[in-house]
């Protein structure tokens, strides 16, 4: 077993997409997840602990989960409230989706790559999303987050169908999302010292 393969480097980029995808909507790439192992049939491998995804119930439950998280974001006040459990969700929910599609490596292997690169690009991505909303609920009264919202649905489903389709070009708008993600970031810190002084 080599350790940098082709199906393992293929099976690294679909996870990274995905876990940045759940930085953006929690349960968004993990209904993807289950509609990609339900219908994609051999084109989609999936760790053999992680085939019941792919079953009507998984994605029923996920497929409702998602359109709650989606329509919740949109209630004034909820947003921000989702924002206090989002990120250690999206965290746990990346590291779930990077292991998920981790191939041909060992349990020791797969996981600590799961929560390192997945569970924190997860939580990365999150973690300045929900400064932003807060950004915007402080500078316009929460009437500029239905834009933030409509925005964070977007990238997690751009980066979720990009990552089936494919997986490299989803690892580059990865790369890119952090970029922006540690502009973004720079960017709401400086604004918070500035409301502070």
């Amino acid at each position: 077993m080599e350790f940098f393969d082709t199906s393992t480097i293929m099976s690294f980029f679909l996870g990274i997409g995905l876990a940045a995808s759940a930085g953006f909507r929690v349960f968004l790439p993990l209904f993807a997840l289950s509609i990609g192992a339900h219908f994609g049939g051999d084109l989609l491998d999936l760790n053999e602990s992680w085939q019941w995804v792919g079953s009507w119930p998984a994605m029923i439950t996920l497929g409702v989960a998602t359109l709650i998280e989606i329509v919740a974001y949109y209630i004034p006040v909820i947003d921000n409230l989702l924002d206090t459990i989002a990120v250690p969700l999206a965290a746990v929910a990346g590291t779930v989706l990077m292991g998920s599609t981790l191939l041909d490596m060992g349990e020791v292997s797969t996981w600590a790559l799961a929560i390192i690169a997945g569970g924190g690009t997860a939580a990365a991505v999150s973690g300045t999303t929900a400064a932003t909303r807060a950004i915007s609920t402080g500078t316009t009264g929460g009437t500029g987050n239905f834009i933030v919202n409509t925005g964070e649905t977007a990238a997690a489903s751009v980066l979720s169908v990009t990552s089936f389709i494919w997986a490299p070009l989803a690892f580059v708008l990865v790369v890119i999302t952090l970029y922006l993600v540690y502009r973004l970031w720079k960017k709401s810190k400086e604004f918070l010292t500035s409301e502070e002084a």
